[in-house]
């Protein structure tokens, strides 16, 4: 055998084994761990990204780095992190729940001598996403608020202390069904960021383990969440504007009317509005999850003694 031969044959059996050890167990929680790790990293970009998708049509508008330094300027440096609390709520509640469902639903139907394919794969993170939607609808909607809240003349703002706060406010204020305002877009957006980040992860993983030279290493990791962060960011953004147009909003009115207010007003180009910001927050965000996740589960499989 040629020394190119027993390479060839040294890295399939390394991958081999980076799949093999996937039937491994793992806790229900690690997702929503992980991505709170993210978000202490990315929560000011997603908090400029709100800001931007709720400025006002008229009047001048700020780009991303004239919205930083405006939130920098007026309310500190701190200020890029108001809302944090209800952030770790959100993700918490919404990622630990998609990503563990997912991830048993993935282990259920995965068998020595099959895989899910990629279109089960996307049913799976679609319910996953459906069910992390409803469970993380109070930490979403708290997040959106304390973000937005620093925009608003100080009469109209709400000033949560903090997510606790926030929840009880909201439930003695507005009726415990106020936590699930908005509920729909975010459960579709929940829907599509999930297809677009674990199935697509899983895919572009998958992918990569099979028709390239890398190993499941942090190249591969990086480089499939990456690209499963530039899917996620593109189909969720036109659900997204509408979650954080429905979220910050005082008024009561309908998702339709919505839709066809700010296309007569803005155009189509809503759909994108705060996309850059988007792709800016959620690719690292969602590329440092799944680092994160994957040293999760790389410890996990030490700790159990399983490497």
């Amino acid at each position: 055998m040629s020394a190119l031969q027993t390479q060839r044959s040294r890295s399939e059996a390394s991958k081999s084994a980076d799949v093999a050890r996937k039937a491994v167990h793992y806790p229900f929680w690690f997702g929503g761990s992980a991505s709170c790790c993210a978000t202490l990293f990315t929560h000011p970009l997603d908090l400029v990204k709100v800001r931007l998708q709720t400025q006002p049509a008229a009047g001048a508008k700020l780009n991303m780095s004239q919205m930083f330094a405006h939130i920098a300027k007026t309310d500190g440096i701190g200020g890029l992190y108001r809302g944090l609390s209800a952030a770790q709520l959100r993700q918490m509640t919404y990622s630990m729940t998609r990503f563990g469902v997912y991830e048993a639903l993935k282990e259920r139907f995965t068998t020595a001598d099959s895989k899910p394919s990629f279109l089960t794969l996307v049913g799976m993170a679609s319910v996953s996403g459906a069910l992390g939607g409803v469970a993380g609808n109070p930490g979403d909607i708290l997040n959106v608020r304390m973000q937005h809240d620093a925009a608003l003349p100080p009469a109209q703002r709400r000033n949560y202390r903090h997510a606790l706060h926030g929840v009880v406010r909201m439930a003695r204020d507005e009726g415990v069904a106020s936590l699930w305002k908005g509920v729909w877009p975010n459960s579709a957006r929940a829907v599509l960021m999930t297809v677009g980040q674990l199935a697509t992860y899983d895919g572009f993983k998958g992918a990569l383990l099979n028709h390239t030279p890398l190993t499941d290493g942090l190249a591969t990791h990086f480089t499939a969440s990456f690209l499963a962060g530039f899917v996620a960011t593109t189909i969720c953004s036109p659900v997204d504007v509408i979650k954080t147009r429905v979220m910050s909003s005082h008024a009561k009115e309908g998702i339709v009317k919505l839709v066809t207010d700010i296309t007569r007003q803005e155009g189509l180009s809503w759909m994108f509005k705060g996309w850059v910001p988007s792709f800016i927050r959620v690719g690292p965000h969602t590329v440092l999850t799944f680092l994160f996740l994957e040293q999760h589960k790389k410890y996990y499989r030490q700790f159990k003694g399983v490497d």
